[in-house]
């Protein structure tokens, strides 16, 4: 196994010094956009703020050293409120602690071909290990390079601009290209003279965090484009993977499918075209405090108290709760399964026990997923119409949308937490169940298959999602776990979750990145060993 993971020595770092040491030149780029602007019913402009995940954790870190977004404009109004540079103060109500947005333009063309067609329906299946589900890109991949081009053309601007050592911290596969072409226009390929178009301009420290898996190589080798996407990824300094495992594939990737790299799986590094990559794992984590907060608060104790009274669910039935985008990775169908396993063959726990299932509708002009959608509606129907009585429904679907303070009131109220995917790259809802905990928290049930099952998995219940058996008996221990036995494990995620929370996450990588810009000097990290 590679020496790669960011979280050995446990050594305390300072998030303040290493965001001050980044200062305004921190570049951030993402396809997804941390503010989107649209028109209201009464056609003035409305704001849609980061609610959780990557995009609210980065969007405090922005607030902190004023640097600039990348990211696509999708919004109805985005265009109307930027200025002649493509750019807009956000967020829109803090001048004092606000930063640049430059938002990109993509035609209907580039939408289909770079977002639908390589990013969701080649590289998202691939890294999945759903070889099934991957498309031939065919002309489409002239459109991811060209929406790459133009990240990177943005980039290096941002970077040029930049006062100090510009850091460049790119996000996951859909931008798998950009950092080579960033490179090549900051003057740091070939003859060393500057192709960037405002003149020469300081070599930026390139990171790119990788948010999904990384698949071995017998799995990447199908990818038509392999070679690539690989030389794109290995333009980076430092390359990072949610859990260890997938810096190995990765590694083991760039020996096999590219000519030219020296891979050390001890070092965790690739030379390549007179660079060097770091490739580290660094899991993770979500913001603690502010999850608790919202389970504390008067609208999250309204909300589970009036969702159990709106869909029918009595006040002494104990509850499951999956929180998942309908996406054929998450394994909703195969937890209907098991919930239907468990029913008939535990018959105590019908009347007794509810599960109930939020789901985000999630890229449904893709066939795919458009199938799966129907197939979790056919699933539902088939175990309520086998089970529910009158006063009684085993499954409580709903797509509609559910506030952070209504999620984490849910995750309180259920005495299960269910977080079962096929694949997945770490998984933010498991950790979100645990930190809404209260004083009588639920059991999580978590698959082996995601990546927070590393971090986590010690202290869950585990499941294999396609072992149906097995994840019905693993429900039926869950629900019949001693209190004591529960509250040792709960206790134990909580520490777990909350020594590794998105503060953490945020200190290991800049950490990592001080480290690989200035060997010598940088900061020092729990990645130091």
């Amino acid at each position: 196994m590679p020496n790669t993971h960011l979280r050995a020595d446990r050594v305390e770092t300072d998030l303040d010094r290493l965001l001050a040491a980044v200062g305004d030149g921190l570049v951030v780029a993402s396809n997804r956009q941390p503010y989107r602007h649209d028109y209201g019913d009464d056609g003035e402009v409305t704001v849609d703020r980061p609610t959780g995940g990557l995009t609210a954790g980065l969007d405090e870190v922005m607030r902190r050293v004023d640097g600039t977004w990348i990211a696509w404009g999708d919004g109805e109004a985005d265009a109307a409120v930027v200025d002649g540079d493509d750019t807009v103060s956000v967020p829109p109500d803090d001048a004092e602690h606000s930063y640049a947005l430059r938002r990109l333009w993509l035609d209907e063309d580039e939408v289909e071909g770079y977002y639908y067609e390589v990013a969701n329906q080649v590289l998202w299946p691939l890294c999945h290990a759903a070889l099934g589900t991957v498309e031939s890109c065919g002309d489409a991949w002239v459109d991811y390079r060209r929406v790459n081009d133009q990240f990177a053309d943005a980039m290096a601007d941002a970077a040029a601009d930049a006062d100090g050592d510009p850091l460049v911290w790119l996000h996951d596969y859909h931008l798998a290209l950009a950092p080579r072409q960033v490179r090549e226009r900051t003057g740091a390929e070939g003859s060393g003279e500057s192709r960037h178009v405002g003149g020469p301009s300081a070599d930026p420290t390139l990171a790119h965090t990788w948010h999904i898996p990384w698949p071995g190589w017998d799995t990447f080798r199908a990818c038509p484009n392999r070679a690539a996407i690989l030389d794109g990824l290995l333009g980076n300094d430092l390359l990072v993977f949610h859990v260890p495992r997938y810096c190995e594939a990765f590694l083991r990737s760039a020996d096999r499918g590219l000519d030219g790299t020296a891979v050390d799986f001890d070092a965790g590094t690739v030379d390549y075209r007179g660079r060097t990559t770091t490739v580290r794992a660094a899991p993770m984590g979500v913001p603690v405090d502010r999850i608790r907060e919202q389970a504390d608060s008067a609208e999250a104790a309204g909300f589970r108290a009036a969702f159990r009274k709106n869909r029918g669910i009595d006040r002494d039935t104990r509850l499951g709760v999956g929180v998942d985008r309908l996406d054929y990775t998450k394994g909703i169908v195969q937890r209907l399964d098991a919930i239907e396993r468990l029913l008939a063959e535990r018959p105590a726990y019908r009347g007794e026990f509810t599960f109930v299932q939020v789901g985000t509708e999630s890229r449904s002009a893709i066939p795919a997923y458009a199938d799966y959608q129907d197939r979790v509606e056919a699933a539902v129907e088939r175990v309520n119409d086998r089970f529910a009585t009158d006063d009684w429904r085993p499954v409580v679907y709903t797509t509609d949308y559910v506030s952070d303070e209504g999620l984490a009131g849910l995750y309180r109220e259920a005495d299960l937490g269910v977080v079962s995917p096929v694949r997945d790259g770490m998984n933010l809802v498991a950790q979100e169940f645990v930190a809404a905990g209260g004083d009588d928290p639920g059991v999580l049930v978590l698959s082996d298959q995601a990546g927070v099952h590393d971090v986590l998995g010690e202290h869950a219940v585990s499941v294999r999602p396609h072992d149906t058996e097995g994840f019905a008996a693993a429900l039926d221990d869950a629900l019949s776990m001693s209190e004591r036995e529960r509250r040792r494990r709960a206790n134990a995620l909580a520490d777990g979750v909350e020594d590794d929370d998105l503060d953490s996450w945020l200190a290991d990588v800049l950490g990592a990145v001080a480290s690989v810009a200035s060997p010598d000097g940088g900061v020092p990290t729990r990645a130091d060993h």
